[in-house]
């Protein structure tokens, strides 16, 4: 039930939860309460549908940290930020926010910590930006509803409709690009993670100041990111 509610693209009511799985309604809505109970699922607000609570979005995350499978993903991105020279980090979406589940930062000395666990706007970092742009339309509406178009640079893109445009655009290259939109002075390009259905589930990006990398610099190591990508999607199964 858990493993329903959290990959169906948008909130399952109680009865389609109940008829996917096989169970009598009266068997799939007492199951959904102790779940609710725990604090593992919450309904969707204005609607009939459950999603994953922040609890079990936590709990995914550390799993995903803490997993036997971490140490072989991190020397994969050491290896790819070696041979770019640059930062290059790791990524899921959580709840409207990028999460930074990995992190190898580059030996300049003019660089940006986050430290895995730290969280980012999703509407103008690279990650953000192409897990928005992979998303189907109608959860990609639903989430830019709900999330303030905050101005962090100048280069912010915070007209909804010139974002709705960026998106559909990098969705077509398959790609995220932050053209000093988070931090005035830092571009980035990210890449995706694919599970074997296809899905979007994480994000590979390479972070640079400007002054050392442009951004059709950095697009230049898409290629070597996406072998990165394919690599690390091997390990999350």
């Amino acid at each position: 039930m858990l493993s329903f509610v959290a990959s169906s693209a948008r909130p399952p009511s109680a009865s389609a939860i109940a008829e996917k799985l096989g169970l009598a309604p009266s068997s799939g809505h007492r199951l959904l309460g102790h779940l609710a109970d725990a604090g593992l699922v919450v309904r969707e607000p204005g609607s009939r549908g459950f999603r994953p609570s922040a609890q079990l979005a936590a709990f995914a995350r550390d799993v995903l940290l803490g997993d036997s499978a971490q140490s072989e993903r991190h020397a994969i991105l050491a290896g790819l930020a070696a041979r770019v020279g640059e930062t290059c980090n790791l990524t899921m979406l959580d709840r409207g926010r990028v999460v930074y589940l990995d992190r190898v930062e580059s030996h300049w000395p003019l660089r940006l910590h986050l430290a895995p666990g730290s969280q980012v706007p999703i509407h103008c970092t690279a990650s953000g930006k192409l897990f928005l742009a992979t998303l189907p339309k109608t959860r990609r509406a639903a989430l830019l509803r709900a999330t303030p178009l905050d101005r962090h640079a100048p280069g912010t893109i915070v007209d909804p409709a010139a974002l709705e445009r960026e998106l559909d655009a990098l969705r077509k290259r398959d790609l995220g690009i932050d053209c000093e939109e988070y931090i005035a002075g830092l571009v980035a390009v990210a890449v995706p993670v694919r599970d074997r259905r296809g899905r979007v589930v994480a994000a590979i990006a390479v972070h640079a100041p400007a002054a050392r990398m442009s951004v059709d610099a950095a697009l230049g190591h898409v290629d070597a990111m996406r072998e990165a990508a394919a690599a690390i999607a091997g390990t999350v199964g």
